[in-house]
């Protein structure tokens, strides 16, 4: 089933059958932002990714329910929560959301430290990646992709920016060097090293602190922030193919030949 007649079809199923039921056995009808989180969990399965908890071959202290905790974040996402505890404090209120999460009682919705530590772990495996290539994978990997759009937009961070290395230069003898003399190579540049890597090597070699950034607008203006760049391929149809997370000072030229080529494993484009 193609994408735009996946979600379709899922938005007409999800309208006509699930939101009436949900209604129905909640105790308070389901809000605007609460459709809208319902209808992209029963696209996006991020709970299908992360360990159960009720795994008999795990050994020692019994986890946490990852499984709540991974529908928890998808809901901090959808409903614009900023921290942590906006989220555990919106849970623990009698709200449908957390039904929706899969908490049965306020007792069941872990501690924030509980909360940030399988976040952490999120991170550490790429859960985000691992659901987010599930999802592209399923109906474009035998799909002309057709148009693919490269841009880049900023992000805000809230730490403090990274001084930037300075390597002190070593000043050269001017004019065409003597003969015989042999000149010490200079280092390779980057776009000229990415074309002999792989798309993963090359990804994993960009700088990824928190420092600043600046670029033009579209009026010709200077814009500067600190924080982080988010980098990324877009399907026409609107669909994120493949997006990496930079410093704030890196160019997007320094990303278009990885970003090109985690992109064409995913399906053939123009």
């Amino acid at each position: 089933m193609k994408l735009k007649e996946k979600i379709s079809w899922l938005m007409g199923t999800v309208q006509r059958t699930l939101f009436p039921h949900l209604d129905a056995c909640l105790a308070a009808p389901l809000t605007a932002q609460e459709k809208r989180l319902v209808t992209i969990r029963a696209l996006v399965h991020r709970e299908a990714y992360v360990p159960k908890s009720a795994s008999r071959q795990w050994r020692g202290r019994p986890l946490k329910e990852r499984a709540a905790i991974a529908r928890s974040l998808v809901a901090k996402a959808v409903l614009g929560y900023p921290h942590t505890r906006s989220v555990l404090h919106a849970l623990r209120t009698p709200t449908p959301l957390r039904t929706l999460c899969g908490c049965a009682t306020r007792s069941a919705v872990p501690a924030e430290a509980t909360f940030s530590r399988a976040l952490a772990a999120c991170a550490m495996r790429g859960l985000a990646t691992v659901v987010h290539d599930a999802l592209v994978h399923e109906p474009l990997s035998t799909a002309l992709l057709g148009h693919v759009s490269r841009d880049a937009t900023a992000i805000e961070g809230r730490e403090q920016p990274v001084k930037p290395v300075k390597h002190p230069k070593v000043p050269r003898k001017k004019g065409r060097p003597a003969k015989g003399v042999q000149q010490e190579p200079t280092d390779p540049k980057r776009l000229a090293v990415q074309r002999q890597q792989s798309a993963q090597d090359a990804i994993a070699l960009l700088p990824t602190a928190c420092d600043r950034g600046v670029k033009h607008n579209a009026q010709g203006d200077t814009e500067t922030w600190h924080g982080l760049t988010l980098q990324g391929d877009v399907h026409e149809s609107g669909l994120p193919l493949s997006a990496i997370v930079t410093s704030a000072s890196v160019q997007e030229s320094q990303v278009a030949i990885p970003l090109m080529q985690w992109t064409s494993t995913k399906g053939t484009s123009c």
